[in-house]
Protein backbone atom coordinates (compact mmCIF):
# COMPACT_ATOMS: atom_id res chain seq x y z
CA UNK A 1 0.00 0.00 0.00
CA UNK A 2 1.11 3.26 -0.65
CA UNK A 3 2.68 5.79 1.99
CA UNK A 4 1.04 9.26 2.32
CA UNK A 5 3.64 11.53 1.17
CA UNK A 6 4.75 14.71 3.73
CA UNK A 7 6.45 17.87 2.59
CA UNK A 8 10.04 16.38 4.50
CA UNK A 9 9.57 12.95 1.89
CA UNK A 10 9.15 15.07 -0.92
CA UNK A 11 12.07 17.26 -0.18
CA UNK A 12 13.94 14.49 1.24
CA UNK A 13 13.28 12.27 -2.04
CA UNK A 14 17.02 12.23 -3.92
CA UNK A 15 17.48 11.26 -7.62
CA UNK A 16 18.24 8.25 -9.04
CA UNK A 17 19.49 6.79 -11.98
CA UNK A 18 15.82 6.15 -13.57
CA UNK A 19 13.12 8.38 -13.60
CA UNK A 20 10.85 7.48 -10.84
CA UNK A 21 7.06 8.01 -10.18
CA UNK A 22 5.88 7.48 -5.85
CA UNK A 23 2.43 7.79 -5.47
CA UNK A 24 0.97 9.35 -2.77
CA UNK A 25 -1.39 7.05 -0.42
CA UNK A 26 -3.23 10.54 1.01
CA UNK A 27 -4.28 11.75 -2.11
CA UNK A 28 -5.67 8.82 -4.93
CA UNK A 29 -3.97 9.22 -8.11
CA UNK A 30 -1.08 11.85 -6.92
CA UNK A 31 2.46 10.93 -8.11
CA UNK A 32 5.78 12.58 -7.38
CA UNK A 33 8.13 12.54 -10.37
CA UNK A 34 11.58 11.99 -9.90
CA UNK A 35 13.51 12.74 -12.64
CA UNK A 36 17.32 11.64 -12.97
CA UNK A 37 19.09 15.26 -13.84
CA UNK A 38 16.96 16.04 -10.07
CA UNK A 39 13.59 17.71 -10.82
CA UNK A 40 10.59 16.88 -9.25
CA UNK A 41 7.10 17.55 -10.67
CA UNK A 42 3.31 16.39 -9.73
CA UNK A 43 1.08 13.94 -11.87
CA UNK A 44 -2.30 12.84 -11.95
CA UNK A 45 -3.08 9.23 -13.06
CA UNK A 46 -6.88 8.89 -13.58
CA UNK A 47 -9.60 6.95 -15.68
CA UNK A 48 -11.19 8.97 -18.32
CA UNK A 49 -14.54 9.25 -19.43
CA UNK A 50 -14.72 6.15 -22.03
CA UNK A 51 -12.34 4.18 -19.35
CA UNK A 52 -8.92 4.49 -21.05
CA UNK A 53 -6.13 5.95 -18.01
CA UNK A 54 -4.43 8.89 -18.62
CA UNK A 55 -2.07 10.70 -17.14
CA UNK A 56 -1.99 14.97 -16.50
CA UNK A 57 1.10 16.47 -15.38
CA UNK A 58 0.16 19.17 -12.74
CA UNK A 59 3.25 20.97 -12.29
CA UNK A 60 6.38 21.72 -10.62
CA UNK A 61 7.26 20.80 -7.00
CA UNK A 62 7.36 23.99 -4.94
CA UNK A 63 10.31 23.35 -1.88
CA UNK A 64 11.27 26.36 -0.97
CA UNK A 65 11.07 26.90 2.98
CA UNK A 66 8.12 24.62 3.48
CA UNK A 67 6.31 27.76 2.61
CA UNK A 68 3.14 27.65 0.37
CA UNK A 69 2.74 30.13 -2.85
CA UNK A 70 0.00 32.32 -2.02
CA UNK A 71 -2.08 31.56 -5.28
CA UNK A 72 -4.57 29.47 -6.45
CA UNK A 73 -3.80 26.14 -7.66
CA UNK A 74 -3.45 25.62 -11.31
CA UNK A 75 -2.24 23.14 -13.65
CA UNK A 76 1.18 24.08 -14.98
CA UNK A 77 1.55 26.23 -11.66
CA UNK A 78 4.64 26.00 -9.24
CA UNK A 79 2.39 23.55 -6.37
CA UNK A 80 3.65 22.52 -2.60
CA UNK A 81 2.09 19.32 -1.67
CA UNK A 82 -0.68 20.61 -0.42
CA UNK A 83 -1.77 22.77 -2.96
CA UNK A 84 -1.09 19.46 -5.41
CA UNK A 85 -3.65 18.38 -2.76
CA UNK A 86 -6.11 20.89 -3.43
CA UNK A 87 -5.61 21.29 -7.29
CA UNK A 88 -6.38 16.81 -7.35
CA UNK A 89 -9.27 17.55 -5.44
CA UNK A 90 -10.87 20.18 -7.80
CA UNK A 91 -9.82 17.78 -10.69
CA UNK A 92 -11.67 14.57 -9.38
CA UNK A 93 -14.54 16.73 -8.72
CA UNK A 94 -14.54 17.00 -12.02
CA UNK A 95 -13.78 13.20 -13.53
CA UNK A 96 -16.86 12.42 -11.30
CA UNK A 97 -18.85 14.62 -13.63
CA UNK A 98 -17.45 13.26 -16.12
CA UNK A 99 -15.40 15.14 -17.68
CA UNK A 100 -12.03 14.90 -18.88
CA UNK A 101 -9.81 17.45 -17.22
CA UNK A 102 -6.87 16.53 -19.30
CA UNK A 103 -8.86 17.45 -22.56
CA UNK A 104 -9.99 20.38 -20.99
CA UNK A 105 -6.53 21.35 -20.03
CA UNK A 106 -5.19 21.01 -23.76
CA UNK A 107 -7.77 22.74 -25.10
CA UNK A 108 -7.99 25.71 -23.05
CA UNK A 109 -3.79 25.96 -24.08
CA UNK A 110 -4.39 25.36 -27.31
CA UNK A 111 -6.69 28.15 -27.40
CA UNK A 112 -4.70 30.22 -25.00
CA UNK A 113 -1.98 29.56 -27.85
CA UNK A 114 -3.88 30.04 -31.17
CA UNK A 115 -4.67 33.35 -29.18
CA UNK A 116 -0.95 34.30 -28.85
CA UNK A 117 -0.38 33.57 -32.30
CA UNK A 118 -3.55 35.39 -33.62
CA UNK A 119 -2.21 38.48 -31.50
CA UNK A 120 1.36 38.28 -33.23
CA UNK A 121 -0.33 37.84 -36.94
CA UNK A 122 -2.56 40.78 -35.83
CA UNK A 123 -0.38 44.11 -35.11
CA UNK A 124 -0.49 46.58 -36.98
CA UNK A 125 3.64 46.02 -38.62
CA UNK A 126 2.22 42.24 -39.48
CA UNK A 127 -0.84 43.39 -41.02
CA UNK A 128 0.46 46.53 -43.03
CA UNK A 129 3.18 44.38 -44.52
CA UNK A 130 0.42 41.23 -45.73
CA UNK A 131 -1.29 43.86 -46.90
CA UNK A 132 1.62 45.47 -49.45
CA UNK A 133 2.54 41.73 -50.04
CA UNK A 134 -0.28 40.10 -50.64
CA UNK A 135 -2.84 42.90 -52.15
CA UNK A 136 -0.99 46.24 -52.69
CA UNK A 137 2.14 45.47 -54.73
CA UNK A 138 0.11 42.96 -56.74
CA UNK A 139 -3.17 44.88 -58.06
CA UNK A 140 -1.80 48.59 -57.28
CA UNK A 141 -0.05 50.54 -59.86
CA UNK A 142 1.66 52.69 -57.15
CA UNK A 143 2.07 50.50 -54.30
CA UNK A 144 5.33 51.47 -53.48
CA UNK A 145 4.01 54.80 -52.04
CA UNK A 146 1.31 53.34 -50.40
CA UNK A 147 4.08 50.72 -48.44
CA UNK A 148 6.09 54.10 -47.44
CA UNK A 149 2.68 56.19 -45.86
CA UNK A 150 2.48 52.78 -43.82
CA UNK A 151 5.83 52.51 -42.90
CA UNK A 152 6.99 49.39 -45.31
CA UNK A 153 9.76 49.94 -47.48
CA UNK A 154 9.05 48.37 -50.61
CA UNK A 155 12.60 47.11 -51.50
CA UNK A 156 12.91 44.34 -48.54
CA UNK A 157 9.24 44.98 -46.53
CA UNK A 158 11.45 45.91 -43.99
CA UNK A 159 9.96 48.76 -41.27
CA UNK A 160 10.68 52.37 -41.94
CA UNK A 161 11.73 54.48 -38.83
CA UNK A 162 9.92 56.40 -36.75
CA UNK A 163 7.11 55.07 -39.79
CA UNK A 164 3.89 54.19 -38.87
CA UNK A 165 4.24 50.35 -38.61
CA UNK A 166 7.35 51.21 -36.76
CA UNK A 167 5.07 53.69 -34.34
CA UNK A 168 2.22 51.01 -33.80
CA UNK A 169 4.54 48.02 -34.33
CA UNK A 170 3.00 45.57 -31.81
CA UNK A 171 -0.39 47.22 -31.69
CA UNK A 172 -3.28 44.96 -32.53
CA UNK A 173 -4.99 46.25 -35.30
CA UNK A 174 -8.22 45.54 -33.54
CA UNK A 175 -7.39 48.21 -31.03
CA UNK A 176 -7.00 50.85 -33.59
CA UNK A 177 -10.42 53.41 -33.81
CA UNK A 178 -11.35 56.33 -35.64
CA UNK A 179 -9.32 58.43 -33.03
CA UNK A 180 -6.30 57.29 -34.09
CA UNK A 181 -7.01 57.19 -37.62
CA UNK A 182 -7.55 60.51 -37.77
CA UNK A 183 -4.74 61.52 -34.78
CA UNK A 184 -2.09 60.33 -37.82
CA UNK A 185 -4.10 61.70 -40.76
CA UNK A 186 -4.10 65.16 -38.98
CA UNK A 187 -0.54 65.14 -38.19
CA UNK A 188 0.64 64.02 -42.01
CA UNK A 189 -1.48 67.29 -43.11
CA UNK A 190 0.48 69.54 -40.52
CA UNK A 191 3.94 67.51 -40.38
CA UNK A 192 4.06 65.39 -43.18
CA UNK A 193 3.86 61.30 -42.89
CA UNK A 194 5.52 59.64 -40.16
CA UNK A 195 9.41 58.53 -40.74
CA UNK A 196 9.08 60.50 -44.26
CA UNK A 197 10.80 63.56 -45.65
CA UNK A 198 8.26 66.47 -46.07
CA UNK A 199 7.42 67.82 -49.46
CA UNK A 200 6.01 71.22 -48.38
CA UNK A 201 6.56 73.61 -46.04
CA UNK A 202 3.24 74.24 -44.93
CA UNK A 203 0.40 72.10 -44.87
CA UNK A 204 -0.62 69.16 -47.45
CA UNK A 205 -4.51 68.63 -47.86
CA UNK A 206 -3.03 65.84 -50.51
CA UNK A 207 -0.65 64.06 -48.48
CA UNK A 208 -3.12 63.79 -45.86
CA UNK A 209 -5.89 62.85 -48.49
CA UNK A 210 -3.60 60.32 -49.51
CA UNK A 211 -2.63 58.41 -46.08
CA UNK A 212 -6.30 57.93 -45.16
CA UNK A 213 -7.11 56.76 -48.49
CA UNK A 214 -4.04 54.36 -47.81
CA UNK A 215 -4.99 53.26 -44.66
CA UNK A 216 -8.68 52.79 -45.46
CA UNK A 217 -7.95 50.34 -48.01
CA UNK A 218 -5.77 48.26 -45.68
CA UNK A 219 -8.23 48.02 -42.74
CA UNK A 220 -10.80 47.29 -45.71
CA UNK A 221 -8.90 44.23 -47.42
CA UNK A 222 -8.49 43.20 -43.59
CA UNK A 223 -12.08 43.19 -43.13
CA UNK A 224 -12.50 41.44 -46.35
CA UNK A 225 -9.99 38.71 -44.69
CA UNK A 226 -12.24 38.19 -41.31
CA UNK A 227 -9.04 39.52 -39.63
CA UNK A 228 -11.43 42.64 -37.86
CA UNK A 229 -14.94 43.11 -38.11
CA UNK A 230 -14.93 46.75 -38.75
CA UNK A 231 -12.67 49.46 -40.91
CA UNK A 232 -11.72 52.40 -38.04
CA UNK A 233 -11.09 54.62 -41.08
CA UNK A 234 -15.26 54.57 -41.85
CA UNK A 235 -16.53 57.89 -40.94
CA UNK A 236 -13.14 60.28 -40.42
CA UNK A 237 -13.33 63.44 -42.16
CA UNK A 238 -11.34 63.03 -45.67
CA UNK A 239 -9.57 66.24 -45.86
CA UNK A 240 -11.04 68.68 -48.69
CA UNK A 241 -10.33 68.46 -52.09
CA UNK A 242 -8.79 71.41 -53.88
CA UNK A 243 -10.40 72.83 -56.62
CA UNK A 244 -9.96 71.79 -60.01
CA UNK A 245 -7.12 73.60 -61.58
CA UNK A 246 -6.93 75.22 -65.16
CA UNK A 247 -3.82 76.85 -65.42
CA UNK A 248 -2.21 77.20 -68.83
CA UNK A 249 0.91 78.56 -69.56
CA UNK A 250 0.84 80.91 -72.36
CA UNK A 251 3.62 81.40 -75.13
CA UNK A 252 5.59 83.68 -73.09
CA UNK A 253 5.78 81.71 -70.01
CA UNK A 254 6.43 78.46 -72.52
CA UNK A 255 9.05 80.61 -73.70
CA UNK A 256 10.41 81.25 -69.99
CA UNK A 257 10.14 77.61 -69.34
CA UNK A 258 12.24 76.08 -72.36
CA UNK A 259 14.68 78.47 -71.47
CA UNK A 260 14.94 77.36 -67.77
CA UNK A 261 14.92 74.02 -68.67
CA UNK A 262 17.89 74.10 -71.36
CA UNK A 263 19.81 75.76 -68.01
CA UNK A 264 19.20 72.20 -66.05
CA UNK A 265 21.51 69.17 -66.72
CA UNK A 266 20.60 67.02 -69.70
CA UNK A 267 18.93 64.21 -67.24
CA UNK A 268 16.31 66.61 -65.89
CA UNK A 269 15.97 69.21 -68.46
CA UNK A 270 15.17 66.74 -70.76
CA UNK A 271 12.20 64.85 -69.31
CA UNK A 272 10.86 68.50 -68.28
CA UNK A 273 10.85 69.30 -72.09
CA UNK A 274 9.20 65.76 -72.76
CA UNK A 275 6.39 66.69 -70.14
CA UNK A 276 5.30 69.44 -72.68
CA UNK A 277 5.95 68.05 -75.65
CA UNK A 278 4.42 64.63 -75.24
CA UNK A 279 1.43 65.82 -72.57
CA UNK A 280 2.17 62.76 -70.48
CA UNK A 281 2.56 63.02 -67.08
CA UNK A 282 5.15 63.58 -64.38
CA UNK A 283 5.77 59.36 -63.37
CA UNK A 284 5.57 58.33 -66.89
CA UNK A 285 8.33 60.43 -68.38
CA UNK A 286 10.32 60.07 -65.62
CA UNK A 287 9.74 56.27 -65.85
CA UNK A 288 11.06 55.87 -69.12
CA UNK A 289 13.55 53.17 -70.12
CA UNK A 290 15.15 52.03 -73.49
CA UNK A 291 13.56 49.27 -73.71
CA UNK A 292 9.85 51.52 -74.47
CA UNK A 293 11.71 53.28 -77.38
CA UNK A 294 11.83 52.05 -80.73
CA UNK A 295 15.35 51.66 -81.72
CA UNK A 296 14.54 54.89 -83.93
CA UNK A 297 13.20 56.95 -81.25
CA UNK A 298 10.03 57.74 -83.25
CA UNK A 299 7.74 55.67 -80.91
CA UNK A 300 7.73 55.46 -77.02
CA UNK A 301 5.40 52.33 -76.44
CA UNK A 302 4.46 53.29 -71.96
CA UNK A 303 2.93 49.51 -71.26
CA UNK A 304 0.04 49.69 -68.94
CA UNK A 305 1.30 49.29 -65.32
CA UNK A 306 2.88 52.60 -65.83
CA UNK A 307 -0.56 54.54 -66.82
CA UNK A 308 -2.97 55.95 -64.58
CA UNK A 309 -5.87 53.92 -66.28
CA UNK A 310 -3.94 50.93 -66.14
CA UNK A 311 -4.04 50.93 -70.45
CA UNK A 312 -0.66 51.04 -72.70
CA UNK A 313 -0.10 53.92 -74.55
CA UNK A 314 1.61 54.81 -77.63
CA UNK A 315 3.33 57.65 -78.66
CA UNK A 316 4.22 58.69 -81.14
CA UNK A 317 7.33 61.36 -81.16
CA UNK A 318 7.95 64.56 -82.70
CA UNK A 319 11.10 65.24 -84.13
CA UNK A 320 11.66 67.99 -81.65
CA UNK A 321 11.65 64.71 -79.43
CA UNK A 322 13.59 62.68 -80.99
CA UNK A 323 16.49 65.62 -81.29
CA UNK A 324 16.12 65.73 -77.61
CA UNK A 325 16.45 61.72 -76.94
CA UNK A 326 19.11 61.26 -79.52
CA UNK A 327 21.18 63.81 -77.68
CA UNK A 328 20.83 61.85 -74.46
CA UNK A 329 22.23 58.46 -76.52
CA UNK A 330 25.99 58.64 -75.97
CA UNK A 331 25.72 59.35 -72.22
CA UNK A 332 22.41 57.20 -71.36
CA UNK A 333 22.79 54.52 -73.94
CA UNK A 334 23.07 50.86 -71.94
CA UNK A 335 21.23 52.13 -68.76
CA UNK A 336 17.62 51.26 -68.35
CA UNK A 337 16.39 54.22 -67.24
CA UNK A 338 16.89 56.86 -69.70
CA UNK A 339 16.68 59.97 -67.19
CA UNK A 340 19.11 59.18 -64.03
CA UNK A 341 21.46 60.09 -61.57
CA UNK A 342 22.23 56.88 -60.42
CA UNK A 343 24.00 55.55 -64.07
CA UNK A 344 20.16 54.26 -64.85
CA UNK A 345 19.80 51.74 -61.87
CA UNK A 346 16.70 54.43 -60.79
CA UNK A 347 14.60 57.14 -62.72
CA UNK A 348 15.76 60.32 -61.64
CA UNK A 349 14.09 61.80 -59.07
CA UNK A 350 13.92 65.13 -56.21
CA UNK A 351 11.23 66.84 -58.50
CA UNK A 352 10.23 69.37 -55.91
CA UNK A 353 14.17 70.54 -55.91
CA UNK A 354 14.03 70.60 -60.00
CA UNK A 355 11.17 72.81 -59.33
CA UNK A 356 12.21 75.30 -57.11
CA UNK A 357 15.38 75.46 -59.55
CA UNK A 358 12.75 76.37 -62.25
CA UNK A 359 10.90 79.23 -60.36
CA UNK A 360 13.80 81.09 -59.74
CA UNK A 361 14.66 81.29 -63.48
CA UNK A 362 10.96 81.31 -64.48
CA UNK A 363 9.64 83.80 -62.26
CA UNK A 364 6.26 83.38 -63.37
CA UNK A 365 3.20 82.25 -61.00
CA UNK A 366 1.27 79.82 -59.61
CA UNK A 367 2.41 77.20 -62.20
CA UNK A 368 3.41 73.49 -60.99
CA UNK A 369 4.52 70.82 -63.07
CA UNK A 370 1.25 68.86 -63.81
CA UNK A 371 0.08 72.08 -65.94
CA UNK A 372 2.74 71.25 -68.83
CA UNK A 373 -0.28 68.16 -69.02
CA UNK A 374 -2.98 70.72 -69.08
CA UNK A 375 -1.13 73.31 -71.38
CA UNK A 376 -0.34 70.60 -74.21
CA UNK A 377 -3.70 69.44 -74.12
CA UNK A 378 -5.33 72.99 -74.49
CA UNK A 379 -2.60 73.77 -76.95
CA UNK A 380 -3.63 71.16 -79.28
CA UNK A 381 -7.14 72.57 -79.25
CA UNK A 382 -6.27 76.16 -79.85
CA UNK A 383 -4.45 74.62 -82.84
CA UNK A 384 -7.46 72.65 -84.37
CA UNK A 385 -6.85 69.28 -83.02
CA UNK A 386 -10.42 67.44 -82.77
CA UNK A 387 -10.95 67.17 -79.04
CA UNK A 388 -10.92 63.42 -79.34
CA UNK A 389 -7.36 63.45 -80.80
CA UNK A 390 -5.89 65.07 -78.31
CA UNK A 391 -8.37 62.56 -75.62
CA UNK A 392 -6.41 60.23 -77.39
CA UNK A 393 -3.00 61.73 -77.64
CA UNK A 394 -3.23 62.23 -73.79
CA UNK A 395 -4.01 58.37 -72.73
CA UNK A 396 -7.34 59.78 -71.37
CA UNK A 397 -11.28 57.65 -70.94
CA UNK A 398 -13.24 60.16 -71.00
CA UNK A 399 -15.24 62.62 -73.39
CA UNK A 400 -15.45 60.46 -76.55
CA UNK A 401 -14.28 57.30 -75.30
CA UNK A 402 -16.08 57.30 -71.92
CA UNK A 403 -18.75 55.15 -70.73
CA UNK A 404 -20.10 52.53 -73.38
CA UNK A 405 -19.07 54.84 -75.79
CA UNK A 406 -15.49 53.63 -75.11
CA UNK A 407 -16.75 49.91 -74.63
CA UNK A 408 -17.24 50.29 -78.48
CA UNK A 409 -15.13 52.60 -79.64
CA UNK A 410 -11.30 50.84 -79.86
CA UNK A 411 -9.90 52.97 -82.80
CA UNK A 412 -6.39 53.87 -81.44
CA UNK A 413 -6.44 56.73 -83.87
CA UNK A 414 -2.52 55.98 -84.22
CA UNK A 415 -2.09 58.52 -87.91
CA UNK A 416 -4.45 61.41 -85.66
CA UNK A 417 -2.41 61.01 -82.77
CA UNK A 418 1.14 61.42 -84.41
CA UNK A 419 0.24 64.14 -86.66
CA UNK A 420 -1.64 66.18 -83.55
CA UNK A 421 1.93 65.79 -81.82
CA UNK A 422 4.08 67.00 -84.21
CA UNK A 423 2.23 69.96 -84.81
CA UNK A 424 2.00 70.61 -81.09
CA UNK A 425 6.04 70.34 -81.33
CA UNK A 426 6.27 72.34 -84.16
CA UNK A 427 4.06 74.82 -82.33
CA UNK A 428 6.69 74.54 -79.30
CA UNK A 429 9.63 74.62 -81.54
CA UNK A 430 8.27 78.19 -83.55
CA UNK A 431 8.08 80.04 -80.30
CA UNK A 432 10.91 78.98 -78.34
CA UNK A 433 13.36 79.11 -81.46
CA UNK A 434 14.40 82.88 -81.46
CA UNK A 435 14.03 83.41 -77.46
CA UNK A 436 14.85 86.92 -77.31
CA UNK A 437 12.05 88.13 -79.61
CA UNK A 438 9.23 85.76 -78.67
CA UNK A 439 9.67 87.12 -75.29
CA UNK A 440 9.29 90.60 -75.92
CA UNK A 441 6.69 90.15 -78.50
CA UNK A 442 4.92 87.80 -76.57
CA UNK A 443 4.43 89.81 -73.17
CA UNK A 444 3.66 93.05 -75.26
CA UNK A 445 0.34 91.09 -76.84
CA UNK A 446 0.03 88.92 -73.43
CA UNK A 447 -1.70 86.11 -73.66
CA UNK A 448 -1.17 83.46 -76.47
CA UNK A 449 -2.71 83.78 -80.28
Amino acid sequence: MAKTLTAAAVENHRPGKKRREIPDGGCPGLHLVVQPSGAKSWALRYRRPDKRTAKLVLGSVFERDGQEPDTKPVIGGHLTLAAAHRLVGELRHQIAQGRDPGATYMAERERRRAATLDRAANTFSTAARDFVEQYASKKTRRWEEQARLLGIRPEDLTLIPKGLADRWNKRPIAEIDGHDIYGVVDETRRNGAPGLARRSDGPTEARARAMLSCLSRMFRWLVQHHRISLNPCSGVHRPDTPKARDRVLTDAEIVEFWSAANAERAEFGAPLKLLLLTGCRLNEVAGMTWGELSDNCMTWNIPGRRTKNGRPHLVSLAPLAQEILAGLKETAAGQNYIFSTTDGISPVSGWSKIKNRMDQRMKIPHWRLHDLRRTAATGMAEIGIAPHIVEAALNHISGAKAGVAGTYNRAQYVAEKKAALVRWAAHVQRITSSKADNVVGLHEHGKRR
